[in-house]
């Protein structure tokens, strides 16, 4: 069923839950700082106040980074997510986050979470562990949500192995987070998994990271590999169409107009990344995209595509 849109409200495709169980559970493991900086604060009252002075109609929570350890803490995690939802309805959706690297448990856990919490798609690490999205032990995973039409979004993790000296000179957050997402899909797409499980479809993050510099040169690089036999066949172009790309962070008219070498317009969704910038520097930035989005004549046609209409069609 699809979203329902009032006033034009924007739909926010990144955003994230962090609950107390969540915090509690890497505070006892010692994990608070894994990913090199502070987890912000979250709550479901300040979420809604800034999504109303904004314009933000709908919000899709996912789990933030790091991956808990314990299966217990997401199943908890996406049950207050689907309490959330329930409490607000057409205000918030949800993606599912998954136990792994434990395979099982993440194929038992995503079919509950579709199934039973009504799931609006599973959210899936870059890696976790050192397990890469790619890795053939995930394509049991990818064949059940295949099955089932899932949405996947994705979000990087800090990457593993990492160097803490390069980490804590340039925290993940200003580059690494874009070579950690262009790592994981160009994993995936090296593997054919998204043509060969093209029921799928994938949102990624942060303007697409590096992939429209990456593409070009898999591309230009495939042959020379197939004859080394160090990959298969690839088709990219259904690889490609599966990929969807949210406009969280660093969103300008030329980043859009260079995804647009990768994609087509109506594979390209806003999102915030609430609440890990503050929310007043959140609301002038879509503002901002807002008015290049009427101002700037090649990009005015996608604006209610971008804004919330994309997002409607890939969660209906």
């Amino acid at each position: 069923m699809a979203m329902n849109c009032f006033a034009q409200g924007a739909i926010d495709v990144h955003s994230h839950i962090i609950t107390p169980e969540f915090l509690s559970s890497l505070e006892n493991e010692g994990r608070l700082m894994d990913e090199g900086f502070p987890l912000p604060k979250y709550n479901v009252e300040s979420h809604l106040k800034w999504m109303d002075e904004t314009g933000v109609q709908t919000s899709v929570l996912t789990l933030a980074a790091p991956q808990p350890a314990s299966a217990d803490v997401v199943r908890q995690t996406n049950e207050a997510a689907a309490r959330i939802k329930k409490e607000h309805p057409g205000r918030f959706k949800f993606c599912a986050a998954l136990p792994l690297p434990d395979v099982n448990a993440a194929i038992s856990e995503a079919i509950y979470a579709l199934d039973t919490l009504k799931a609006d798609g599973i959210k899936l690490a870059t890696n976790v562990g050192g397990q890469y999205l790619g890795a053939p032990e995930l394509d049991t995973l990818f064949s059940v949500l295949n099955e089932r039409r899932a949405v996947v979004i994705l979000h990087p993790h800090r990457p593993e192995p990492v160097n803490r000296q390069v980490m804590q000179q340039t925290p993940l957050a200003m580059q690494e987070y874009l070579s950690e997402t262009t790592r994981a899909v160009t994993n995936i797409i090296s593997r054919n998994v998204l043509a060969r499980y093209n029921n799928i479809k994938v949102v990624v993050p942060h303007c697409g990271a590096y992939l429209p510099l990456a593409i070009p040169r898999m591309k230009s690089l495939t042959p020379v590999m197939q004859v080394n036999k160090m990959v298969g066949e690839i088709d990219y172009e259904a690889n490609l169409r599966t990929l969807y790309y949210d406009l969280a962070g660093a969103h300008l008219p030329e980043v859009i107009r260079m995804m647009l070498t990768i994609t087509t317009p109506d594979h390209l969704l806003y999102g915030s990344d609430y609440p890990y910038v503050a929310p007043q520097m959140l609301t002038q930035s879509l503002a901002r995209m807002k008015q290049y989005l009427s101002d700037e004549t090649d990009l005015a046609p996608f604006r209610e595509m971008i804004l919330y209409q994309n997002a409607n069609e890939l969660f209906k």
